[in-house]
């Protein structure tokens, strides 16, 4: 049972957050891939990206986030908790004390079975880049072809909270939580592996809704200056995805400039924020990415008030055509 003790200034900091949180999703995903029984929403999804995953890679996160004991919290940073870019970065910046104790309590938990590279356990910038390529790489496979319905499913729930704080207000958003959470007033329970007491001493908590989030919520060992509770929201469908780029255009130009080309195509043009909800990366990294695309005389861009709207050009029409699903409707 976690039991989180809340003051009348917590209540006043009650937040929620404003979308999907990309290295939360990445972790909880990593534990439902983990899994040998999975709820039939993960079921179509799991057939999807189970057999292109990089194996090393996955083998990595894997053990930094195991289905049961805990991750590691160093891989979900309060910095850039809307940003991939940001918060892959923040993981990185990791002061190297907080990944060795992290890994030494990872290895306790499994009675000594884990063993790492010294390089990740002196978190040495060789080591600690390769493990902001990992998440890079799994992103891409596992979360970013399906991040539009991730998307839908959180911006749902937190319309739901929203509108429980407007008519209840702060009693009303916790009251909302039934039956994920429990309690009222001054006090919010909720089924968890182990028993916790969470005191909030005046920090807030900060509600985090996930897709990935499976059970029961989860929060992080060390709560930080900004507590976090994740919690599951509810999946009205299995999560399929967009149809996946042909392989050997997303070979030529990578994953996440082919779903940008995909998704220009399929909707005639874009911003630079669309395509960011829509691919699932940063606006800075979609702004980079185009900037490539543009330069190979794919795209052009054209400025629109205060944003970029990016189209096809006859070269990119051309390399798009015959892909399934790819092709705006003319």
């Amino acid at each position: 049972m976690l039991r989180i003790d809340f003051t009348i200034q917590d209540l006043t900091r009650l937040r929620i957050a404003s979308g999907p949180a990309p290295l939360w999703e990445l972790v909880l995903s990593l534990h439902v891939l983990q899994e040998r029984r999975r709820a039939p929403a993960f079921e179509a999804w799991h057939r999807r990206v189970r057999g292109r995953l990089d194996p090393a890679a996955t083998h990595l996160l894997m053990s930094l986030a195991p289905p049961r004991g805990g991750s590691a919290d160093f891989l979900t940073p309060l910095e850039g908790l809307h940003d991939l870019d940001e918060g892959i970065a923040a993981v990185l910046s990791t002061p190297p004390d907080r990944v060795r104790a992290e890994l030494a309590r990872l290895t306790g938990e499994r009675g000594g079975a884990a063993s790492w590279k010294p390089e990740l356990t002196d978190a040495r910038p060789g080591s600690m880049a390769s493990l902001g390529r990992a998440l890079r790489a799994y992103h891409d496979v596992a979360l970013a072809p399906f991040w539009a319905e991730i998307q839908a499913s959180v911006d749902a729930d937190r319309a739901l909270r929203v509108r429980a704080l407007a008519e209840g207000g702060y009693q009303g958003l916790l009251d909302s939580l039934h039956p994920i959470a429990r309690g009222g007033g001054p006090v919010l329970e909720t089924d968890y592996p182990v028993d916790r007491e969470l005191r909030l001493d005046g920090r807030g908590l900060l509600l985090v809704p996930s897709y990935f989030c499976c059970r029961q919520p989860i929060t992080l060992r060390e709560p930080g200056p900004v507590p976090v509770l994740v919690y599951p929201v509810a999946h009205r469908q299995p999560l399929v995805g967009r149809r996946p780029a042909h392989r050997a255009l997303a070979a030529l130009l990578g994953a996440t400039r082919a779903a940008i080309l995909a998704t220009i195509a399929r909707n005639g043009n874009a911003t630079t924020g669309e395509l960011a909800d829509r691919v699932g990366v940063s606006p800075a990294a979609v702004s980079q990415h185009t900037n490539v695309l543009r330069e190979a005389g794919l795209i052009v861009t054209r400025r629109d008030s205060r944003h970029c709207v990016h189209a096809l050009t006859d070269r990119g029409d051309v390399l798009c055509a015959g892909q399934p699903g790819w092709r705006a409707a003319s």
